[in-house]
């Protein structure tokens, strides 16, 4: 007698019962994603904003001149305007006097935040400026691109956010020229060491 072989496979109804598990799982899984991305991409930008801040450090210390960490929305080359949350950022040496000029005014340090990374937008200062001991400083001299640079006697803030982020990021240059980032949904503790200065972080 010939026994008779089931054939193994799926029925119709179990392709379609995995499809919806599938579905609701991936529904369920977006919303999440979508933020872990956005975070990155706030994360990539905030990181950029704290190198171009010690670029402008690292250049004053170097030349022993004081320099200028500067927001645009033009092509960020010498002399370009200086526009509180632009969309381009480079690093300037000031003249020591007024009608001072510098043979190489414009470090080959710069770049754009929305270049690679859209929809994250940088909310700080036109500029900042930075002493010969990397320190912040004041300087009317810096009003080559329309803004001069004034210390701050507190916190100097870049804020950066994009919409579905849920742990947006500040920048935080202190007047010694300490710099760094920290999570502002989180407040600076023993347990938060990642968290921005309580007062600065709304």
């Amino acid at each position: 007698m010939i026994g008779r072989c089931r054939e193994s496979g799926m029925t119709l109804i179990e392709i379609v019962a995995a499809m919806l598990i599938i579905s609701l799982m991936a529904a369920l899984a977006l919303p999440s994603f979508r933020s872990w991305t956005a975070n990155s991409q706030v994360r990539s930008v905030a990181e950029t904003v704290q190198n171009g801040l010690r670029a402008a450090q690292v250049e004053a210390l170097r030349r022993s001149r004081q320099t200028a960490f500067v927001l645009t929305n033009s092509a960020p080359t010498a002399n370009a305007a200086a526009i509180a949350n632009g969309t381009n950022w480079y690093v300037q040496v000031l003249p020591l006097f007024s009608g001072d000029t510098v043979q190489e005014p414009v470090v080959p340090t710069s770049g754009s935040f929305g270049k690679n990374v859209s929809g994250v937008a940088v909310t700080g200062p036109a500029q900042v400026c930075f002493n010969s001991m990397g320190r912040l400083v004041t300087n009317a001299n810096a009003s080559f691109a329309g803004s001069s640079c004034s210390a701050p006697a507190s916190v100097t803030n870049y804020d950066v956010t994009r919409a579905n982020a849920d742990h947006p990021l500040e920048v935080q240059v202190q007047p010694s020229g300490q710099i760094r980032i920290c999570d502002k949904t989180r407040t600076l503790s023993a347990t938060a060491p990642d968290g921005c200065v309580e007062g600065n972080n709304g």
